[in-house]
């Protein structure tokens, strides 16, 4: 009789955590069915950012997703077994309604694809191919390689950074270097040049009255000397002893 309180429990703490499970794994699913629909109906609008932010949001969803599986309150749903408790090939109403139209009817092939617990055969198969190979790399190589990625990464890494900062420079060199406004430079010359936008009135500076043109200066005239004194000072110069 001990046994049956455990039991409940248990099975209340299983519902509660299959109901937690579910409204992650379905606001996920809504995630994905979004994104989906942006990159085929809307990949020619998207941009580069926008893509970014669905895919930081399906990481957010992921982890919600496992933090609920890795909780101490979950139980181990790998302790549990799932069974099929009907199997027909005829199409099942509910089941169709359940699945969105996914599953019309839960048939003999499909029970080992929605009831698998392990990896598809053929991805086991290439799984086993990659870890093959890596298990026949030396430890050298392998060691040499993972530099080698490293200072790939770390290249682009740097590359990606210089690029972003170099644009936040521009960025805001360009909005330093707006330090005037082309309309109040248009009024500047339009007064300049036309007089455009200045008052005119009593209570307007007046403009300097023209000054006025300066009387001609008359020279004083200079008188001939008479004819004999010409003769005279010609007369003294032939005659002086020092010609």
């Amino acid at each position: 009789m001990m046994f049956v309180p455990c039991i409940m429990r248990e099975e209340k703490a299983l519902d509660a955590a299959l109901d937690a499970f579910s409204q992650r794994l379905n606001d996920l699913k809504q995630s994905i069915g979004q994104t989906l629909q942006k990159l085929e109906a809307g990949h020619e609008h998207m941009s580069w950012p926008s893509l970014l932010d669905s895919f930081a949001l399906l990481s957010g969803q992921l982890n919600n997703l496992l933090r609920v599986l890795k909780n101490e309150k979950t139980p181990l749903l790998r302790n549990r077994v799932t069974l099929p408790l009907l199997l027909s090939p005829e199409r099942d109403e509910q089941l169709v309604r359940l699945t969105e139209g996914r599953v019309p009817a839960f048939a003999h092939d499909l029970v080992p694809h929605y009831l698998r617990t392990k990896h598809d055969p053929m991805v086991e198969e290439r799984l086993q191919m990659v870890e093959s190979k890596a298990a026949s790399i030396s430890a050298d190589a392998a060691q040499k390689q993972v530099t080698a990625m490293n200072k790939v990464v770390n290249n682009l890494l740097d590359t990606i950074q210089q690029s972003r900062e170099d644009w936040e420079s521009e960025s805001a060199r360009a909005q330093l270097s707006q330090t005037s406004s082309v309309a109040d430079t248009q009024l500047l010359i339009a007064a300049i040049g036309t007089g455009k936008g200045l008052k005119s009135g009593p209570s307007a500076r007046q403009a300097p009255a023209p000054m006025p043109a300066p009387a001609p200066v008359q020279m004083p005239q200079v008188n001939k000397a008479p004819s004999s004194i010409k003769t005279n000072i010609k007369a003294n110069i032939q005659t002086h002893p020092y010609k």
